[in-house]
């Protein structure tokens, strides 16, 4: 059995939130104290009772056994020092208690305190030598003060152990998020990720928001508009507020640290958040607002930093990229349009058709990346126009059958423009231009391909393109009413079209007329 000192006593806990990331400017200390000797315990809570370490008390935790220490160490995960009896039920209870922490439950944060009154059960010689603990007391030299003296040393190393712990768990975050976020190109999805991992690295829910500039490719680094720059992405009470002005979102306080931190490029700090600066050299930037306490701590502010300064440079590649699909985009819509202009229809022909196109792939279940890939090759449908004579092409009567046979290679010759390219983009480009003339009963050309050997891209196109050009005016013709053209794609349904994909169209017709109406609206403004 332990020896009691009317001197002894025993101090406790950190009421850390979660023991990997515990927040040690807010933190209660837990203390679990393992001892047979009723007596014991209280002197103990009586010696810290006013007991503070860096602001914080104490929080005891009791076990009258081995036993019961091995359950509360189960229970409390965040237990930061143990003060245990050597002699309990057994005359190495205690002994057998620290192998269990140290050995079973990989527990190597706690601080352990031997204390025994029977020294000469376990000299300390021996047991500091064999087992894992931090200090060891002889109970009738424990006064208070050397009590309270060994309680302070054991949670300065507890709290240092934690801090590196976090850090780590900090960093591998900062890495793994780092290495999500460069593989985003898209920008939303960008700035969107962005804020998810800032929430990530810091470990913390609360109030965000991400905002990127309005002139993200044509305004200046240091230049602000509260007005024009949209929120990207929020949570907390901003949450719902995506794709507003930021003005809107925050109040004049926080736009106003949006503002320094703009103008002078560098992360802004304060007492009730932050503000972190990312922008790349194309001129455009993003910002990251968190109205969290849990930037008070240190050690987080150091992760962001860290995590915002890596960041920049998958920022400026995401801008470039975006920049060069924006391009290529233009581009691929400017052929288009070269296209349809020689044959005297609307450049928005060439929209709707991609847009219809979008949609189709979506209704089919076609990936994001397939859908965006026809959608951006679609355009060059009837590039192969552009080797067709102006007095074929032109014509406003019927064509000959002569001249019919030569309108027909407008499908091969696209197809001869496009597929040197190794580009998937424009290899796709050239599958359409091939195919999209091909009837699902094998009447169309250039080929005669029928059924599902028709390529399912050509199959898109021929729906999205007849669709448009029915209800279109050209020189040859006035467009079509809704209800002769749908009467129409029934009645070639199996003929011309594949008839999985005129069932998509005609179940989802309400969203064919909205794009058409979108694009009408444009093309007269």
């Amino acid at each position: 059995m332990s020896e009691q000192s009317d001197e002894l006593v025993f101090a406790a806990e950190p009421e850390t939130d979660q023991q990997k990331a515990a927040d040690f400017s807010s933190a209660r200390w837990k203390l679990l104290v393992v001892d047979d000797e009723p007596g014991v315990h209280e002197v103990t809570k009586i010696a810290l009772k006013h007991f503070q370490f860096q602001g914080a008390g104490l929080e005891m935790v009791h076990a009258h056994s081995a036993e019961q220490a091995r359950a509360l160490f189960q229970q409390h995960k965040d237990i930061a020092i143990a003060l245990i009896d050597v002699v309990m039920e057994t005359d190495d209870a205690g002994l057998q208690l620290v192998e269990y922490v140290r050995d079973e439950l990989k527990n190597n944060r706690v601080r352990i305190i031997m204390r025994t009154g029977q020294p000469g059960v376990a000299p300390e010689s021996r047991v500091i030598e064999h087992y894992d603990i931090n200090d060891y007391k002889d109970k009738t030299e424990l006064t208070k003060q050397k009590l309270t003296t060994a309680i302070f040393s054991a949670l300065r190393s507890y709290r240092d152990i934690m801090s590196l712990e976090q850090t780590r768990i900090g960093l591998e975050q900062v890495v793994h998020s780092t290495a999500s976020i460069y593989s985003i190109h898209d920008m939303n999805r960008f700035v969107t990720g962005l804020l998810t991992q800032v929430m990530s690295v810091v470990g913390s829910g609360g109030d965000a928001v991400c905002a990127q500039s309005s002139g993200f490719l044509m305004g200046c680094c240091d230049q602000f508009d509260a007005d024009a720059d949209k929120v990207i992405s929020a949570s907390g009470i901003f949450a719902g507020k995506e794709n507003m002005p930021i003005a809107e979102v925050v109040d004049e306080t926080v736009l106003e640290r949006i503002r320094q931190a703009v103008k002078t490029r560098e992360n802004q700090h304060f007492d009730d958040g932050s503000v972190f600066f990312i922008h790349n050299n194309l001129g455009g930037h993003g910002i990251v607002y968190l109205s969290t306490p849990c930037l008070e701590n240190e050690n987080h502010r150091r992760l962001i930093e860290l995590f915002c300064s890596n960041i920049t440079i998958a920022y400026e590649n995401v801008s470039l990229n975006q920049e060069i699909e924006d391009t290529q985009k233009e581009i691929i819509y400017t052929l288009g349009t070269v296209a349809e202009f020689r044959s005297k229809e609307t450049s928005d022909h060439v929209k709707r058709v991609a847009a219809y196109v979008e949609l189709l792939a979506r209704k089919v279940g076609l990936s994001e990346a397939e859908v965006e890939l026809v959608k951006m090759a679609s355009p060059l449908h009837d590039i192969g126009k552009l080797g067709i004579a102006d007095n074929v092409l032109h014509k406003p009567g019927k064509l000959t059958e002569a001249e019919f046979e030569i309108m027909k290679t407008h499908t091969s010759k696209g197809f001869e423009m496009l597929s040197h390219s190794k580009r998937p983009l424009l290899q796709c480009a050239a599958v359409i231009a091939q195919s999209h003339q091909e009837k699902w009963d094998g009447s169309g050309y250039p080929d005669g391909l029928s059924g599902e050997d028709i390529p399912l891209y050509g199959r898109l196109v021929a729906i999205a393109d007849v669709f448009d050009a029915l209800g279109s005016k050209r020189c040859y013709k006035d467009g079509w009413d809704l209800e002769e053209i749908l009467d129409y794609f029934n009645q070639q349904r199996g003929k011309h079209f594949d008839p999985a994909l005129v069932d998509i169209l005609l179940n989802n017709l309400d969203e064919f007329k909205a794009i058409r109406a979108l694009h009408t609206e444009q093309e007269e403004a």
